[in-house]
């Protein structure tokens, strides 16, 4: 148990490390964000991210608790 909670925190912290550089855009997305300019593109690719996050952490949740419930039984 320890063993997945260790591996589990360094995976958490890889991705926190790598999310500043991670370009999150679709091909239309990127055509639209460079003839925006510098800070708009940052901002358009940070938004991509920000809307990601709540679908991938609603999926984490339910898995963690299916995982949970059929740990117990």
């Amino acid at each position: 148990m320890k063993k997945l909670w260790v591996i589990g925190v360094f995976a958490i912290l890889c991705l926190l490390f790598t999310v500043s550089r991670v370009n999150a855009q679709c091909s239309i997305c990127t055509k639209t964000a460079q003839q925006l300019g510098e800070r708009p593109a940052k901002a358009l690719n940070a938004g991509i991210l920000y809307l990601a996050f709540a679908p991938l952490a609603i999926c984490s949740y339910i898995g963690y608790r299916w995982w949970k419930s059929n740990h117990e039984a």
